[in-house]
């Protein structure tokens, strides 16, 4: 039987989500695995409209539509972080800011977290799927230290394959504890040290 877990694997080492039934005796088998996939996304969040709100991206005039809780709050963190330090989403520069989409066209796995509201694309038309367009060192340093930040908890599109540096989804599953713990040190307003400090003895 052909299962979300198969699907999902093949479509990382591929690029390209596929179904290819062989004959009409998979028919079935098919579209239970079609339907569980629309259920839920490549991260494993549960597709529900319902869970979805717009939240203003702070410093910025833009928002977008995520899914409410920890993982608005960690996603609306990295929007934050590229708007301050890598380029503005409130102009409309490189496509501005994109989060949930009741439907999307294309295949890729991950592309599936926004579907759920699990994902954030920052500048889309400038970093599209597969393109051959990367962020300058500087930016990527910026990128690099948001992923410390979220502590695992976030998956860059510049690491994926095929790549796009404008891509974010959370990585952990629903009610995983870092990604709550994450949320609350991140959060608007919130201002906590990622690392102990170092004190130094006088």
């Amino acid at each position: 039987m052909i299962t979300r877990r198969v699907l999902l694997g093949g479509a990382v080492g591929t690029g390209v989500l596929a179904l290819t039934p062989t004959g009409a005796a998979h028919a079935t088998d098919v579209a239970e695995a079609r339907n569980e996939i629309h259920e839920v996304s490549a991260n494993g969040w549960r597709i529900d409209p319902t869970t979805i709100g717009v939240h203003r991206i702070e410093g910025s005039t833009a928002s977008v539509a995520l899914r409410h809780g920890p993982t608005a709050v960690v996603l609306l963190y990295v929007a934050r972080r590229w708007h301050y330090e890598i380029g503005p989403v409130d102009t409309g520069e490189g496509g501005g800011v994109a989060g949930y989409a009741a439907d999307l066209a294309g295949r890729i796995a991950f592309e599936s977290n926004y579907l759920s509201g699990t994902a954030i694309a920052l500048y889309p038309t400038a970093y599209p799927l597969g393109g051959s367009e990367s962020l300058w060192p500087h930016q990527e340093a910026v990128v690099r230290d948001i992923l410390a930040d979220c502590e695992g908890t976030v998956a860059w599109g510049g690491d994926l394959s095929p790549a796009t540096a404008a891509h974010f989804h959370v990585t952990v599953r629903p009610g995983d504890r870092a990604l709550t713990r994450v949320a609350a040190r991140l959060g608007p307003g919130v201002h906590v040290a990622r690392r102990a400090p170092v004190v130094v003895a006088g």
